[in-house]
Order: structure tokens, then C-alpha cells, then sequence
């Protein structure tokens, strides 16, 4: 298991992934899962993914190797719009599919390859795809202004109620930094290095990029902080309040005192 999150904001785009894999129970491995393509004042494109290591893994390499090749084929390097890099990444993911998916499905097993992609082109706005298996996908927007992929339920209550689009890069990326923590709590599928990078809206540069390994000083003391906050919180929630009386027929004070 994996996860992996976008964010698309007015100031710019957080983009974090875990780094934990597994095939099974006792075998456990640490793979980054993020991608970066960047020319500086050009195009800046970030590539998270999840699923199956061997189908993300072949479909960064199909999209290296033909960003590489000189000729007019479309590719990451030379693609117009993010709209285009989406279409890049889906066609490699097809092509992967085409090429493994009968041999996987002699396993019973189906093609697993999904990736967040997200970046800006010279000339063009920030965009944020979440691309499925299948390779169809779905863009970000000011409604909804992440995207997320793999272990998503634990982590997502927690973007809901802090990130909006106004939001600053310095308070999606804590958010996003407690969502992981929240999730790694409740999943063990889910572990450290994070990998996080945060881009400045127009800057085409990425210079605030940070991996966040077990033990991380800033980190252990974000989730100490959440914790306690979390725990202080609840606290002074109001508490409960019971009837005096069932059916006519007094409560003991004892059983509804907080």
C-alpha cells in the first residue's frame, strides 16, 4: 500500500509520498514514489504513484526513455499544456498494460499503475490529474483541490477541514505532513521517508524540496504537537448532556455527572 497527495492552491502545489512497499506481511522494502521532470523556467512536472511497484516503475522508464528520444512524438519535455503531459502518462500506462496485462492475468492478477501528476508549463496555469489504472483521469479544482491515492481514508478527514485554495504552501504542507502522520498511526502499509515538495505558483524552480526520514526531529515533534493539541481539544468539547429522567423515572446524579 501507498499514499501519495496533491494539493493545487493559489500560492502553488504541495506534492508528498510515502515511500513504503510490500508483496507480503515479513516483506517490506522502501521505494521513493515520487518523480520529478523539471527544466528550470520551462516546466516543472511531479509524478507520484501507487500500485503494483513493477507497473509504476516500468511506466516511469517508458516515460524517461521516450522523453529522452530525439524525434516529433509527444513527450513530457515538449508537451504544451498539462492537459498533454496527463495524455502522455496515460498512454505509457496503456502501453504497459498492453504489453504485461495478459501475462499478469495468467496470475489472476490485473494491471496496478495509478499516479498523481501535477506541475505547471510555461504559459500556462498549475494543474493536478489524478490518473486511474485504466488511464482515464480526473482533474483538481478550486472545489476540490487535492487529490489523493492509496491508503486515503485515514489522512483525507484531515485535508477536508484545513486546506482551501487560499491556503499558504507553509500550512498545506504541516497539514498534509499530520495527514501522513494520522495515516502511518492507523495503517502499517504506510511509512516513512516522506517525500515532500512544495512549488511557488510561477516560480518553474523547485527549491523547497525535503525528505522526512524515521526520526526526523521536525517531524516527531509535529505529530507530538498534533497529538496533544488533538488530546486538549476534546477536552474542552462540551460534554454530554443526559435527561434527569427515563419514564418518570428519576436518574441517579451519579450516572450523569461528566
Amino acid at each position: 500500500m501507498t499514499y501519495c497527495v496533491g494539493v493545487i492552491l493559489d500560492a502553488g502545489m504541495i506534492f508528498a509520498s510515502d515511500s513504503r512497499t510490500h508483496a507480503e506481511v515479513d516483506d517490506f522494502a522502501k521505494f521513493c514514489k515520487m518523480t520529478v521532470f523539471e527544466r528550470a523556467g520551462d516546466r516543472v512536472i511531479v509524478l507520484l504513484s501507487s500500485g503494483s511497484l513493477a507497473g509504476t516503475q516500468a511506466v516511469i522508464s517508458l516515460l524517461k526513455q521516450r522523453a529522452d528520444a530525439a524525434g516529433d512524438a509527444l513527450t513530457l519535455w515538449n508537451a504544451q499544456t498539462m492537459f498533454d503531459v496527463a495524455n502522455v502518462v496515460a498512454d505509457a500506462m496503456r502501453d504497459i498494460e498492453r504489453r504485461d496485462g495478459r501475462y499478469l492475468a495468467d496470475s489472476a492478477i490485473r494491471f496496478n499503475a495509478s499516479f498523481i501528476v501535477g506541475g505547471q508549463i510555461r504559459g500556462e496555469a498549475s494543474r493536478l490529474f489524478r490518473i486511474y489504472a485504466e488511464g482515464n483521469f480526473i482533474e483538481a479544482g478550486r472545489d476540490t483541490p487535492f487529490l489523493q491515492t492509496g491508503e486515503t481514508k485515514y489522512g483525507k478527514p484531515i485535508i477536508d477541514r484545513v486546506i482551501t485554495p487560499s491556503a499558504s504552501l507553509a500550512d498545506a504542507a504541516k497539514c498534509v505532513l499530520v495527514s501522513f502522520d494520522s495515516t502511518m498511526r492507523s495503517n502499517l502499509s504506510v511509512g516513512m521517508p516522506i517525500d515532500l515538495i512544495c512549488y511557488q505558483r510561477d516560480s518553474l524552480n523547485i527549491w523547497m524540496r525535503r525528505r522526512f526520514d524515521e526520526g526526523d526531529a521536525y517531524f516527531a515533534a509535529l505529530s507530538r504537537q498534533w497529538s496533544q493539541g488533538v488530546r486538549c481539544v476534546f477536552s474542552q468539547l462540551t460534554p454530554l448532556q443526559w435527561p434527569s429522567s427515563v419514564d418518570g423515572r428519576p436518574i441517579p446524579s451519579a450516572d450523569i455527572k461528566e
